[in-house]
C-alpha cells in the first residue's frame, strides 16, 4: 500500500471518530448552554484560532514538506535541525501571544464583540496556546515522515478527554451564569490539548532517532538557512491561514454590527449567530474530516513526488483526492439537503439552524475540494498564491455579509450567504491556480455521474422518510433513511466506478474482498 493511501486512510478513520466526538461536544454545548451560550462560545473561538495561527506561523505545513524532502534524500541531520528551529520559533511566539490575549481580552469583549461576557471564554482558552504550539510542530514532524498514526491518535485522545470533561464542567459552572459555562467549555479544550501533547511527546521520544536536546543551541545558531527554507513555505501558508483566521475573527464582529444596523439587539444577534455557527455550521462541516485527511497526506506525498520529478504521480494523487472529495461530499450534501429539519431536531432538540443548512448545503460540495487544492498549492511552493486567493475570498465574504446582513430583509441569512460566496470563490481561484502550474485533467463525467446519483438518492431519501415517519417517528425514520440513502449511494458509485476496484483492494480488512485473483 502506498504511503499516501495508507496515511490518508489512517487520518480518515481517526478523523471520522474525532469529528463525531467533536460533534457530540457541540451537541452537549448546544443543549447545556442554549442559543446565547453557543453564541458567546462561537464569538470567542475565532479569536483563539487567530492567535494560534499567528503562533504556529504556518510551520506545521512547512515542517511536513521539509521533513518529507529531507527523508527522501536520507538527510537525518537536516530533519533534526528543522525540528529544533521550529520548536524554538513557536515556543518564543507563544510566550508573546499568550499574555497578549489575556491583556487584550477585556478590550476585545467590550469594544469589538459588543458583548462584555465574551471576556471569560477568551481568558479561559489562553493557556492552550503554548500547548498547541509544541504539539503542532511534533505533528508536522510525524506527517513529514508520513507516519500518520501518532497525529491521528493524539487527535482522538484530545477529543475523548474533552468530551469526558465538557458536560461536567459546563453543568458545574452554569449556575454562575452562561458566560462562565462557556468559559468552562473552553477549559475542557485546554485540558484535552494538554493530554494530547503528553501523548505526542511520549511517541516522539520512543520513535526519534536523534537527541533533540544535544547541541540544541548550536542547532538554533546554525539554523539560519533551515529557518529561511521553512519560512519560504511557512510565511505564505501563514498568510493564507491568517487571512482565513482574520476573516473568521472579524466575521462575528461584522455580523453583530451589521445586524445592529438592521435593528437587531446585541443579545438577539448573539443568539442568531449561535444558531448559524453553533447549530448549522458543525453539521455542514462534519464531512470535512475526509478532505482534511486527504489534505494532510497530500502535502508530504506530492512534495516527495515533486522533489523526485515524478510528475505523473503528482497528477495521480490529485485525481484521487478530487474524486474522493467529490464522492464523499456528494452523499453528505444530499443527506443534509433532504434531512436538515429531522437532523437538527434530533441533534439539538430544536429546528433552529435547519434553514441555514438547506440553503448552504448544495454549495458545500465545492467547499470539500478546497482543502486538497490548498494542500497541492502548498506542496508545489505556491502557498503565496493560495494566500492571495484566500484574501480575495475573505474580502468578498465580509463585504457580502455587510451588504446583506445590514438589511432587515436578509438579516442573519445575509451572513450565511456571505460565507457561501466566500468559500465558493476561493475554491475556484485555487483550482485555476493549480491549472496554471501543472498538467491536470478534470474528468467532467465523474461530476455528472455524481450529481445524477445525488439527485436519485435524494428523491429516494425523501420518499423513504415520508413513508416511514408516521410509523417510526423522527429518530427511527431518520436512522433508517440515512442507512438506505448511504447503501444505495455506495452501490451506485461502485457500479459507476467512481471509486475504483483497485483502490478498494488497498484498504485493510475490506481490501481482500476486492482483490482480483
Amino acid at each position: 500500500m502506498s504511503k499516501f493511501i495508507q496515511g490518508a486512510l489512517i487520518l480518515l478513520l481517526a478523523g471520522f471518530v474525532t469529528r463525531i466526538l467533536g460533534f457530540i461536544n457541540r451537541i452537549v454545548i448546544a443543549r447545556v448552554l442554549g442559543d446565547e451560550g453557543v453564541g458567546l462560545y462561537m464569538m470567542a473561538f475565532p479569536t483563539f484560532v487567530l492567535v494560534v495561527t499567528v503562533t504556529q506561523l504556518g510551520l506545521p505545513v512547512a515542517i511536513s514538506k521539509s521533513v518529507a524532502e529531507a527523508e527522501a534524500i536520507g538527510d537525518r541531520k537536516k530533519v533534526k535541525k528543522i525540528l529544533v528551529v521550529s520548536l524554538a520559533t513557536t515556543i518564543s511566539l507563544s510566550l508573546v501571544f499568550t499574555p497578549a490575549l489575556i491583556l487584550l481580552a477585556p478590550i476585545l469583549a467590550d469594544v469589538l464583540f459588543t458583548d462584555p461576557r465574551t471576556v471569560w471564554p477568551l481568558l479561559a482558552v489562553a493557556p492552550v496556546i503554548p500547548i498547541i504550539a509544541v504539539s503542532s510542530v511534533i505533528r508536522g514532524y510525524f506527517q513529514g515522515k508520513q507516519q500518520m498514526k501518532p497525529a491521528a491518535l493524539s487527535q482522538l485522545l484530545e477529543q475523548f478527554v474533552r468530551i469526558c470533561l465538557i458536560a461536567l464542567l459546563t453543568q458545574a459552572f452554569l449556575p454562575y451564569g452562561v458566560e462562565y459555562a462557556a468559559a468552562a467549555a473552553m477549559v475542557a479544550t485546554v485540558l484535552g490539548e494538554l493530554v494530547s501533547l503528553g501523548y505526542l511527546l511520549t511517541m516522539f521520544k520512543l520513535k526519534k532517532r536523534f537527541r533533540v536536546r544535544k547541541k540544541f543551541m548550536h542547532s538554533i545558531r546554525s539554523g539560519k538557512k533551515t529557518f529561511s527554507e521553512l519560512m519560504r513555505v511557512a510565511l505564505p501558508t501563514t498568510g493564507g491561514r491568517m487571512v482565513g483566521s482574520l476573516s473568521w475573527f472579524f466575521e462575528p464582529i461584522v455580523v453583530a454590527n451589521s445586524l445592529a444596523i438592521a435593528g437587531v439587539t446585541a443579545t438577539m444577534a448573539t443568539k442568531q449567530y449561535g444558531e448559524l455557527t453553533g447549530y448549522a455550521m458543525p453539521l455542514l462541516m462534519l464531512p470535512s474530516f475526509i478532505t482534511h485527511a486527504l489534505s494532510t497526506s497530500l502535502v508530504p506525498a506530492i512534495s516527495e513526488a515533486y522533489a523526485l520529478k515524478q510528475y505523473k504521480l503528482v497528477e495521480l494523487r490529485m485525481q484521487q483526492s478530487i474524486r474522493f472529495s467529490l464522492v464523499s461530499g456528494g452523499i453528505a450534501v444530499v443527506i443534509m439537503m433532504v434531512l436538515a429539519g429531522p437532523l437538527v431536531q434530533e441533534m439539538y432538540n430544536s429546528q433552529k439552524g435547519a434553514v441555514f443548512i438547506q440553503v448552504m448545503a448544495p454549495f458545500f460540495l465545492l467547499y470539500f475540494f478546497q482543502g486538497p487544492l490548498t494542500a497541492v498549492l502548498q506542496a508545489l511552493d505556491l502557498a503565496r498564491a493560495a494566500m492571495i486567493n484566500s484574501m480575495i475570498g475573505a474580502f468578498v465574504k465580509l463585504t457580502v455579509i455587510t451588504l446583506l446582513a445590514s438589511q432587515p430583509t436578509f438579516g442573519i441569512m445575509g451572513a450565511a450567504l456571505g460565507i457561501v460566496v466566500g468559500f465558493v470563490l476561493v475554491t475556484f481561484l485555487h483550482f485555476f491556480t493549480v491549472l496554471k502550474h501543472i498538467q491536470f485533467t478534470l474528468h467532467l463525467r465523474d461530476f455528472v455521474k455524481t450529481i445524477v446519483t445525488m439527485a436519485l438518492v435524494g428523491w429516494l431519501g425523501k420518499q423513504t422518510f415520508t413513508q416511514l415517519y408516521p410509523l417510526l417517528g423522527n429518530a427511527g425514520t431518520l436512522f433508517i433513511t440515512i442507512i438506505v440513502m448511504f447503501v444505495v449511494y455506495i452501490t451506485i458509485i461502485l457500479r459507476l466506478k467512481l471509486i475504483r476496484h483497485e483502490e478498494l483492494a488497498k484498504f485493510p480488512v475490506i481490501g481482500k474482498w476486492f482483490t482480483v485473483g
